[in-house]
């Protein structure tokens, strides 16, 4: 049955105030046990606020690790209360949390913060994208014997497959937090770019340091290009790209779901 008019704008009444600590409770609220509905309606917002805040903690345990607990709380629920969930599978939660990072003020003294919290998300949708089996040996034979028709060649990036690049030592920094307590993380320099590889393996989620120009030429092919033209937009953007490096990377690690020759168009 369709709810009233009336019935959804109480939802949406209960919806505004249950983020905003600055509304009024909702008219009409009720507690089974006669307690102040003010109350009430307070320690639940608290707790819903709370659970969200939590979530993004175990989306991005890195980020907080870097800020602490006190103002990776605070950031949280500046984020919650303007951004709140809008599906009910809170895994997928948090997207655009690395966006709100690069712009939340307090967290301009840590420019590297954003882009570990992208490289995080990435981490999550990996490890929930679909199933796919890597490209088989015999197939890349095939594509190899493909002669001056190599460029060619089409290749599909298995769903899991995320690419980024940074101004900042984003994989060193994450690696360095995935120590134990007893661990200690070395010194490095964090205003070094890098680019990094997401993908899933089995039910493993790897953080692989990719080569100059890599990520655009994974990015080339998610858009439809071909070999050879993903291959000129790498080397357009890093010179210096290495392109066996870089599929000799991708084909070790599975990051090929299909890799195949389509049919010559009649001259």
């Amino acid at each position: 049955m369709t709810p009233s008019a009336a019935t959804l704008g109480q939802q949406q009444d209960f919806a505004a105030a249950l983020l905003d600590p600055r509304r009024a409770t909702p008219l009409g609220l009720r507690a089974w046990n006669g307690s102040d509905p003010v109350a009430r309606m307070a320690v639940y917002r608290n707790n819903v606020v709370s659970s969200l805040v939590d979530a993004l903690g175990e989306t991005f345990p890195v980020v907080r690790q870097l800020v602490g607990e006190e103002f990776f709380h605070a950031m949280a629920g500046r984020f919650v209360r303007e951004s709140p969930p809008r599906s009910r599978v809170l895994a997928h939660y948090g997207q655009d949390f690395p966006c709100f990072i690069a712009t939340f003020e307090p967290a301009r003294c840590l420019p590297y913060l954003a882009d570990v919290a992208r490289l995080e998300m990435a981490r999550v949708v990996a490890y929930h994208a679909a199933d796919a089996e890597p490209v088989s040996e015999e197939m890349v034979s095939l594509a190899l014997a493909s002669g001056e028709r190599m460029g060619e060649l089409r290749l599909v990036l298995h769903p899991s497959v995320n690419a980024l690049e940074s101004a900042h030592a984003v994989v060193t920094l994450w690696a360095a937090h995935q120590v134990d307590d007893e661990g200690e993380i070395g010194s490095f320099e964090v205003d070094v770019p890098q680019s990094a590889l997401v993908l899933r393996a089995d039910l493993d989620v790897l953080v692989l340091r990719a080569p100059d120009g890599a990520v655009a030429f994974v990015e080339a092919i998610r858009a439809g290009l071909n070999f050879g033209e993903a291959a000129a937009r790498a080397t357009a953007a890093a010179p210096g790209f290495d392109l066996t490096a870089t599929v000799s990377q991708l084909l070790a690690h599975g990051a090929l779901s299909s890799l195949h020759l389509p049919p010559r168009l009649p001259s």
